[in-house]
């Protein structure tokens, strides 16, 4: 077990239901993870967790369907240290599995036993940054958490990754920044069609600040713009940010 494991802090999702072990610093899994697992809308078959951090998404999702089977794949060995013990913590070392791989490079994503379209459903939350343009955490496994490694392609090469492991006819499920909406639609170009796009809205009369992103491999279905997700009202969440944070709801998509 590694220093990071043994000195992290454990948190609990889901209305408890869900334990994490996190980094007492840097990068620490909450909404964004929620909604993602929300967004996932598998019941079964097999799920990709793409840059799963601590397993948030993927442990969510399969705690939130019994028949689903889950892969995280996470480069980093401190982090992928804390996801395999949280598979544990949460009792689920029967439905889901850890790889270590670079998923961006094919030959070390092969080699590490994860052949092209192994899976029904890639859930993902990329890096957002660019490091050659943004200012990125002095904080490494922020930095590695937030930003794409330099010179590695960025997006694109993200994508062309995760489109990869999804079967012909497999889904994805993807949250991101909103400003990145153009980069994302560009990115899924020619990869997944019949694309959906959520809005998530901080309240009513804010601007968006993330987007979920779900498509098709291979449709050629047009793009949907759905009704918007508003998650705090008054002093608090809304009815439904409180029923998907408790993983009692799901975000359809209309």
């Amino acid at each position: 077990m590694s220093d990071l494991t043994k000195e992290g802090v454990e948190d609990a999702i889901l209305g408890g239901r869900l334990r994490l072990r996190q980094p007492i610093r840097g990068h620490r899994a909450g909404t964004d993870a929620v909604l993602l697992a929300a967004a996932v809308g598998l019941a079964e078959g097999v799920l990709c967790d793409a840059g799963a951090g601590v397993g948030a998404v993927g442990l969510a999702a399969a705690l939130r369907a019994p028949a689903l089977h889950v892969t995280l794949i996470e480069r980093d060995t401190l982090t992928a240290d804390l996801a395999r013990a949280n598979v544990a913590l949460n009792g689920l070392e029967d439905r889901v599995r850890l790889v270590e791989a670079d998923l961006t490079r094919a030959a070390a994503r092969r080699a590490a036993g994860l052949p092209d379209g192994f899976a029904d459903c890639v859930a993902t939350n990329p890096p957002w940054l660019d490091p050659g343009r943004a200012r990125v955490s002095p904080d490494a496994r922020r930095a590695a958490a937030h930003a794409h490694e330099e010179g590695g392609g960025g997006l694109d090469a993200w994508m062309r990754a995760v489109a990869a492991m999804t079967r012909p006819g497999g889904r994805l499920a993807l949250i991101h920044r909103a400003d990145h909406l153009a980069e994302v639609l560009n990115a899924c170009e020619g990869r997944f069609g019949a694309l959906s796009v959520l809005s998530v809205h901080p309240r009513a009369s804010e601007a968006a600040h993330r987007i979920i992103v779900r498509g098709v491999k291979g449709s050629r279905a047009p793009l949907r713009i759905l009704p918007p997700l508003i998650l705090h009202e008054g002093a608090g969440f809304t009815p439904l940010a409180v029923a998907l944070h408790r993983g009692e709801a799901a975000l359809g998509e209309g």
